[in-house]
């Protein structure tokens, strides 16, 4: 997939069944080898990940396609699903 990394900045970010996940606020770049590691993501939604920082990672690999918003593969619900057995213990 090939698009100006500005493009990027400000999309919102959903994953492949339609939940919300956050913003893309930055790009995670490896400078030596010319590609995109990560996406900074901003405005998270907090469902989601237990999180007390301004943001999260989300490694590049999970990047399905992004126009108009970014589609992220569904792996967002491991996160969901560890969160519940945490409070059940």
């Amino acid at each position: 997939m090939r698009a100006d990394i500005t493009s990027l900045f400000g999309l919102n970010i959903y994953t492949e069944t339609g939940t919300y996940v956050g913003k893309v606020a930055d790009l995670v770049l490896d400078v030596d080898e010319r590609i995109v590691r990560g996406l900074a993501v901003s405005d998270v939604n907090k469902d989601i990940f237990d999180v007390n920082s301004k943001g999260i990672i989300i490694p590049y690999r999970w990047v399905i396609t992004s126009g108009d918003i970014v589609l992220i593969r569904n792996v967002v619900n491991k996160f969901r699903k560890h969160k519940k057995e945490k409070e059940e213990d």
